[in-house]
């Protein structure tokens, strides 16, 4: 176990180890961008540490002394060991591919198209997409950033807001042929679709007051399925308006019910340093999401 307190100060360590690799003070100092003053009084210091004289300096000539070259020797092999170490960490860092988490019909509606712009910025990041509607952990040498869709509160880890996305229930016009008899709860009585691992549907209609339960039928598939599905008439479904607006548009889709809660969908991080490829990846994001039509950013408070 190291005594730390017997340590000389690592900057006075550097700064001689610096001088007996380079033969002189000016270039120690062009060497660690500092003057060669800053030095010559670094190395004054560490002598008075050591108590021992470490260098011979006649005029602007210095020598080391015998205990001066036994240091330079171990520090040199410290130094060399730490760089050695440092940069098998960066070099892991930057080979590592950025792994992002969100859910399936985010990532096939509204993410993936947008990636070829991406891949023209930072061609030599590699970007692995894990499509699930799961709350993936983010953590060191784990996922780096999620795509979720909420209010914001994540406890422990910094949300961005991308764009406003309300909930809404969305059906194709054939599978609601008129006005509906019953009001909302009858809507309990048509099929449905959800997500897998998802019950937003039963959750949507209790946020409604509906306490009635789905009787209609369920169909369980993924995101990029269900909308497809709603597309075909299969059964309503929980979609972010964001999602659907030129289906809605285009008349393929009707809203059927929106929820009033404030929702977005938010870039999800850790705290803390960023490597490379997440801050590029996150500056890109926020760019494309600034950039897409008829997004209301500001509401948003960003």
């Amino acid at each position: 176990m190291i005594d730390w307190r017997d340590m000389p100060p690592l900057s006075a360590l550097r700064a001689f180890s610096a001088l007996a690799e380079a033969g002189s003070v000016v270039a120690a100092a062009a060497r660690l961008g500092v003057t060669h003053a800053a030095i010559s009084q670094q190395i004054r210091a560490l002598e008075k540490a050591l108590d021992l004289p470490l260098v011979i300096r006649a005029g602007r000539r210095i020598e080391m002394t015998e205990d001066g070259r036994q240091l330079a020797d171990g520090l040199r092999l410290g130094f060399g060991e730490i760089l050695r170490s440092v940069s098998e960490l960066t070099e892991a860092q930057r080979q590592r591919p950025l792994k992002l988490t969100t859910t399936a019909m985010f990532a096939s509606t509204w993410l993936v198209p947008r990636l070829g712009s991406f891949r023209l910025a930072h061609p030599g990041v590699d970007l692995v997409l894990d499509p699930s509607p799961a709350l993936r952990p983010l953590e060191p040498g784990g996922y780096d950033a999620a795509i979720r869709h909420g209010t914001g509160d994540w406890p422990g880890l910094e949300a961005r807001a991308l764009m406003p996305a309300p909930l809404v229930v969305v059906a194709a016009p054939e599978l609601l042929d008129g006005p509906l008899d019953g009001g909302t709860e009858a809507l309990t009585g048509l099929p449905w679709l959800s997500e897998l691992e998802q019950n937003e549907a039963s959750l949507f209609l209790s946020r409604q007051g509906v306490a009635k339960a789905l009787s209609g039928g369920v169909i369980h598939l993924p995101g990029n399925l269900m909308l497809e599905a709603a597309r075909a008439g299969h059964g309503l479904a929980v979609v972010t308006e964001v999602l659907v607006a030129g289906d809605i548009a285009s008349g393929r889709l009707r809203v059927v019910l929106r929820d009033e809660t404030e929702r977005a969908y938010y870039l999800v991080t850790r705290p803390g340093v960023q490597r490379p490829p997440l801050r590029a990846f996150c500056r890109w994001l926020k760019a494309e999401a600034a950039a897409a039509p008829g997004l209301n950013v500001a509401a948003l408070g960003v």
